[in-house]
């Protein structure tokens, strides 16, 4: 999907709270007052980087990356059912992969318990949508299901039909999210990277996202991280966010070993 939503949708799970409900039977404490969603505003200036202007452009009919997108949507098709598939369909959820990095991070990090985290990653989801977009509305390259008949691991809809196809949201988000977290927790930098590669594989694997819009995702996220580094407000909160991540990392316990050692082979197999 485009990815207009992430930076507000982010804004809300992180000042309101986690988007799934308590599985508690007891009352939840109530959600600090959230700020007006537009106060979240992205670290880059508008100027600040076209990625239009880096990104090669999208694949056309009837040359080599345009054929190799079809190959790989055909193949990956043949995953329906198996676990991979439930992983792209958890993946979907963009939101989640901050809570999805617990496995790799050796901890969860919840607005309860890294709410300058939170907040930190809401202005880089607003970055990340604006990142995306300018390139996905220049190009309109569809999705592959689109161009070959195939099942994917979400409903079909409208909405997502007329969303563009590249360079892929979910992948500049969640590499973003990989790079930084990397940053932040650098002993766990190979297991987060290798979760923020699955998770973008996912796309691949749900088959709404070619396999050239999940690549040029990762470079998408990787030139934006690089800019974000260039502003001093952005060092500032990482710095809190660094400090913040390492105190939960000494008391958060420990996620499900049997989860992540699921989630840990699934994620060392290419799906294509």
């Amino acid at each position: 999907m485009r990815i207009k939503a992430i930076g507000a949708a982010v804004c809300a799970l992180g000042l309101l709270g986690a988007a799934e409900p308590p599985t508690r039977t007891t009352a939840a404490p109530a959600p600090a007052p959230a700020a007006p969603l537009a106060a979240i505003q992205p670290y880059l200036a508008p100027d600040a980087i076209d990625t239009y202007k880096i990104l090669p452009p999208a694949p056309v009919a009837g040359t080599t990356r345009y054929e190799a997108d079809r190959t790989v949507f055909l193949q990956t098709r043949k995953l329906e059912g198996t676990p991979r598939w439930d992983m792209a369909k958890a993946d979907d959820n963009s939101l989640g992969i901050i809570k999805g990095m617990s496995c790799a991070l050796g901890a969860e990090l919840t607005p309860e318990n890294a709410p300058k985290t939170y907040r930190f990653f809401a202005r880089v989801g607003r970055d990340a949508s604006r990142t995306t977009n300018l390139p996905k509305d220049i190009y309109k390259r569809q999705r592959p299901y689109l161009i070959d008949e195939g099942n994917i691991c979400i409903a079909k809809s409208d909405a997502l039909a007329k969303s563009p196809d590249y360079p892929s949201g979910h992948n500049t988000w969640g590499w973003s999210v990989g790079l930084l977290l990397a940053e932040i927790a650098p002993d766990r930098a190979t297991p987060i990277m290798a979760r923020a590669r699955a998770f973008g594989e996912s796309r691949l694997v749900c088959g709404v996202h070619n396999m050239s819009a999940v690549h040029m995702g990762w470079a998408n996220g990787s030139i934006m991280v690089a800019a974000l580094h260039g502003v001093p407000e952005f060092q500032k909160d990482l710095q809190a966010v660094k400090a913040e991540v390492a105190a939960v990392r000494k008391t958060a316990p420990a996620p499900d070993a049997a989860r992540c050692a699921a989630e840990a082979e699934l994620v060392a197999k290419s799906p294509y």
